[in-house]
């Protein structure tokens, strides 16, 4: 009876309506994507280094995917090098700004990816810079003057802010703070893995000196990403070995994901205004559709920012905190979360201990992330869902 029981369950769970809505953590392969990948796998897969025509072929596939890049950001395709994302070329770029560009100090802010703020502190930590971190304001934007003011004390500085917040989806201007970058004759970072593929970004506009990405964010394959470094960085690799990558990242080239990610980037901008469309539509309707059945919710950040993540406080006790995900997963919903389980084997989100109380920081919390894949019955599912906690 307990096995028949069991296997009712897992029927159950197996066979019922499932929604996706953490396109913020990673995002579905688009399907042309992967046929690209099966295709270069299967028929091209000599060492780009070498120089047979096995390896030529893996070398054009390799080198027309980075032109092709480069064209949709609108820089040059020299100033793309591949990494496996951007962990990796986060690390990269602060690190050598240290070791190899002797900066002294790095200005950032206490809502970055860990990929950034733990980097500074090992860079800290090995070579005692100086970290400064700017002023977040309660909706989760960056306060510019406050960049000023620290940009006015004349040291070796890069600054590395994030584009969009991957939690609350807050959007930095990009232009503006390159420009006070600029005036303070400073380095520019920034994270741009929640914005590439997803808004325009004109790399002969914006005066920033290094962006990153990661392919899994725009529907391309995990595992892969790239770096921009502008022209005469003086930027130096973190691994050593073979000469790939202009010798600036040592390793064989990972050709099926490189060609994969050109691929999904393409594809994404390709439809940018028509998928941006809908999915601003689909965060309209939820928040309509949560005005309507959670009067009491509230947003983290602005309704302004970013169209795909919007990030919410229920009108919950903060009881229900330490079980909300457990509850919307066994009803087939994947969304996250960045507020403190109440048992306390869960810290609390970096990013909303910046913005919220230590009451708010309690109660029930979840990021909602979409993609032209969602629909508006995934949002009703969700509400209904809700509904029953």
């Amino acid at each position: 009876m307990i096995f028949k029981n069991r296997q009712l369950i897992f029927h159950n769970f197996a066979t019922m309506k499932k929604v996706y809505l953490d396109n913020a953590s990673t995002t579905a392969i688009r399907p042309e994507v992967i046929q690209e990948m099966t295709k270069v796998m299967a028929d091209d897969f000599g060492n780009p280094s070498s120089t047979h025509s096995f390896g030529r072929n893996g070398k054009t596939i390799l080198e027309l995917s980075r032109k092709s890049i480069a064209r949709h950001l609108n820089c040059s395709a020299q100033e793309i090098i591949f990494t496996s994302g951007g962990t990796e070329a986060n690390n990269w770029i602060l690190r050598s700004a240290v070791e190899d560009l002797k900066i002294e100090r790095i200005i950032t802010s206490k809502i970055e990816h860990h990929a950034v703020l733990y980097a500074a502190l090992a860079l800290q930590a090995d070579y005692n810079i100086q970290i400064d971190y700017v002023k977040i304001s309660s909706d989760g934007s960056i306060d510019l003057t406050h960049l000023s003011n620290l940009l006015s004390e004349e040291k070796k500085t890069i600054v590395s802010l994030m584009h969009v917040n991957n939690e609350t989806g807050a959007i930095l201007d990009l232009e503006r703070v390159g420009v006070i970058c600029k005036q303070y004759n400073t380095l520019f970072h920034s994270d741009t893995v929640q914005s590439v593929g997803k808004t325009e970004i004109d790399l002969q506009k914006i005066p920033v000196d290094f962006i990153v990405a990661s392919a899994h964010k725009f529907h391309g394959p995990k595992g892969i990403g790239f770096a921009f470094i502008r022209k005469n960085s003086g930027l130096q690799p973190l691994l050593f070995g073979g000469e790939q990558e202009k010798g600036l990242r040592a390793g064989t080239e990972a050709v099926h994901q490189i060609a994969g990610m050109a691929k999904a980037l393409s594809v994404s901008y390709e439809n940018l205004d028509s998928e941006r469309k809908y999915i601003s539509d689909l965060k309209v309707y939820l928040i309509e559709q949560l005005e309507i059945h959670f009067p009491g919710f509230r947003i983290n950040g602005k309704k302004e920012d970013f169209y795909n993540i919007i990030n919410i406080i229920l009108p919950f006790s903060s009881d229900k905190t330490s079980m909300l995900l457990f509850s919307l997963d066994m009803k087939g919903i994947a969304v996250s979360r960045g507020s403190a389980c109440q048992s306390g084997s869960i810290k609390p989100s970096h990013v909303l201990k910046e913005m919220l109380s230590e009451t708010d920081l309690k109660l029930p919390n979840l990021r909602i992330s979409f993609s032209h894949y969602n629909t508006r019955e995934d949002i009703d599912w969700l509400i209904e869902s809700l509904k029953t906690l």
